[in-house]
């Protein structure tokens, strides 16, 4: 725990002390317990990925798709692919909205490039 003293022109001089929970307490030299900020932090929505079927993208480039960008294994790919051939979709991840879009993004990029089809979209979990 670290004590930092504090000189204002007003009041003196101020301690400043962090509590076991991260807290900052301030306290005035007589005293008089000024300022116990409550900082509530807030957990970042997740979204899901999700890759979507389509009759010409081959399935060989849908599991390399999800080995190369969600970094599923072998198994996980396959299991993820044949959703997606079954279903019409799959979920390939959740993530922060950044990471989602920027993976999303960069499937769409991936499947032009190599002249398939694949859709993806990004939905709220």
């Amino acid at each position: 725990m670290a004590i930092i003293t504090l000189y204002t022109e007003t009041s003196g001089a101020l301690t400043s002390a962090g509590n076991k929970d991260g807290q900052e307490i301030i306290e005035r030299k007589d005293d008089l317990l000024l300022a116990e900020p409550e900082v509530k932090t807030k957990r970042p929505p997740f979204f899901k990925v999700v890759l979507l079927n389509d009759d010409y993208t081959p399935m060989d480039f849908v599991v390399f798709i999800l080995k190369d960008v969600f970094h599923k294994n072998h198994e996980e790919a396959v299991t993820i692919m044949m959703d997606i051939h079954q279903k019409g979709e799959g979920v390939c991840g959740v993530f922060t909205r950044d990471v989602a879009e920027t993976k999303a993004e960069l499937v769409i990029t991936m499947s032009r490039r190599s002249e398939y089809p694949l859709q993806c979209r990004v939905e709220k979990s």
